[in-house]
């Protein structure tokens, strides 16, 4: 079915928001909002509404786009003092445990492969490459779903996880293109294979931290006139750094994540508002990135697929992640709990990075692409249905999470990363105005300031003579290193 540009926009609108709508409705059930946008893609797709999209080449292009910019923004929301006490677990997660899991699914899916109501018959290699587009896990869906149900992990559980998650996909990323090369030309030794991991990880590394730096020292001492140009500048900073270490033979995926990181946990001018664009352009890529897969799929040709799926599923979520999981974490004994490695190996949540990586086998024309597409499209339903929805559930029955605390923020006002002041908020009571009900009769420390005050529905600008009253709300400013009051309730 052909169709006009505007009528493609007009359905690509619709559908977005369509897909957001139902979202919402899906959060109270704990369903991943990456499942709705990929049901909603296969409802308006060729078996669906019929609406043509057969281009993996071209959803190749734009998943890279989106999956850049993804792993870049989340990089800059990871606080390295959070990674810091768990940094190692995490790092062994996602290089060992993608590297077992690979190898645990992959010879499974060889086992199987010649049974007769698989239908597969994949080579030792083909099955290996079908495992490692399926290697990596989606963390992004997981704390969608953790935050939405209020749920707060302990143990550094989530730091943890969002380390894994970021550097995971790099490592499943190189293992499906090197697995591909080793199908193409069956010439590639370990040794090579070794040797182009090393690579890979070392360039993208130093690749990553010295142009994460470089950026920061130029966004500080540029001066743009208009200041919406900085978070563009941000964006395009991604880019050069994906493209500039993949063409010195590196890793960008990577790369643009450790460049994330630097640039989050380094002082930057208008820090604030580029953080707030690039979680708006994320959430963008990630809803057109799944509803482009879920467009690409065509799920009567999944149907030849299913027992296969369901039964590499069922070995990925019982036996794989499980074991990949204690083997990552074996080193560190009894530093990790029995509950947390038992909830870490539930949350090994399949998403669009693996969906995405199996477009590769396609593009290269590897014998059985198709099939790759299909399988892991296949096992990625299953695992947001059987592992998305039953995240809080697992969590709170492991006795691992808290209520996340409600964070009052009564004005919304934040100061710029680089000023050496912080804000805090204040709630006047009785017994803090017993001495005085003035300003000028509270004692605060030394280099706190009293900027507004909020009653009932008025801001009130403050000075000493102003008469405070029990549930005032004060906006105070403290400079570094000056412990303020915290706010009371």
């Amino acid at each position: 079915m052909n169709i006009s540009l505007e009528m493609a926009l007009l359905v690509g609108s619709l559908l977005i928001f369509g897909s957001i709508l139902i979202s919402k409705t899906g959060y109270r059930f704990g369903i991943p909002t990456l499942l709705m946008f990929l049901l909603a893609g296969m409802l308006f797709g060729c078996d669906g509404l019929g609406i043509q999209f057969h281009d993996a080449e071209q959803a190749q292009y734009i998943g890279t786009i989106a999956l850049c910019i993804i792993l870049f923004s989340g990089g800059m929301d990871t606080r390295l003092a959070d990674i810091r006490p768990v940094a190692l677990p995490g790092i062994a997660l996602s290089t060992v445990g993608v590297l077992a899991t690979t190898a645990l699914t992959g010879f499974f899916i060889y086992l199987i492969s010649g049974w007769q109501h698989t239908e597969i018959g994949f080579s030792l290699m083909g099955s290996l490459l079908l495992a490692a587009t399926m290697s990596s896990t989606d963390s992004a869906s997981v704390f969608n779903i953790l935050r939405t149900q209020r749920i707060n992990l302990r143990h550094n559980l989530r730091p943890m996880l969002e380390l894994e998650s970021g550097s995971n996909d790099p490592m499943a990323y190189l293992l499906t293109i090197i697995l591909i090369q080793c199908i193409q030309s069956g010439e590639l030794s370990a040794g090579d294979i070794a040797g182009s991991l090393a690579l890979q990880f070392a360039v993208g590394g130093l690749g990553g931290f010295l142009l994460g730096k470089a950026s920061v020292w130029v966004v500080n001492r540029i001066n743009l006139k208009n200041e919406e140009l900085y978070p563009v500048l941000m964006i395009s900073f991604a880019f050069i750094i994906y493209c500039s270490t993949f063409l010195l033979k590196g890793n960008g995926y990577l790369a643009v994540y450790i460049a994330g990181m630097v640039i989050g946990n380094s002082r930057l001018y208008h820090k604030k508002e580029t953080g707030t664009f690039l979680n708006g352009v994320t959430w963008l890529l990630q809803v057109v990135m799944f509803l482009m897969l879920g467009l690409l799929v065509n799920p009567h040709e999944m149907l030849g697929v299913t027992v296969t799926a369901i039964l590499v599923s069922l070995f990925m979520m019982l036996v794989a992640r499980p074991v990949s999981v204690w083997f990552s974490l074996l080193p560190f004994g009894r530093k990790i709990s029995t509950k947390s490695k038992l909830f870490v190996s539930w949350v090994g949540l399949r998403g669009a990075a693996p969906i995405l990586f199996a477009t590769y086998p396609v593009v290269n024309n590897v014998p059985g692409g198709e099939q790759i597409f299909n399988i892991v499209f296949f096992v990625t339903l299953i695992s947001l249905v059987a592992q998305g929805m039953t995240l809080p559930w697992t969590a709170r029955q492991l006795d691992l999470c808290d209520p996340v605390p409600e964070k009052p923020d009564f004005f919304g006002i934040e100061f710029p990363d680089t000023m050496d002041s912080s804000l805090h908020e204040m709630r006047c009571t009785k017994k803090m105005l017993a001495q005085g009900d003035h300003i000028r009769d509270i004692p605060f420390p030394k280099g706190v300031l009293v900027m507004l005050v909020k009653r009932d529905d008025k801001f009130l600008v403050p000075n000493g003579d102003l008469q405070l009253m029990p549930n005032d709300i004060l906006l105070i400013v403290a400079q570094d290193g000056t412990q303020p009051p915290e706010i009371q309730t």
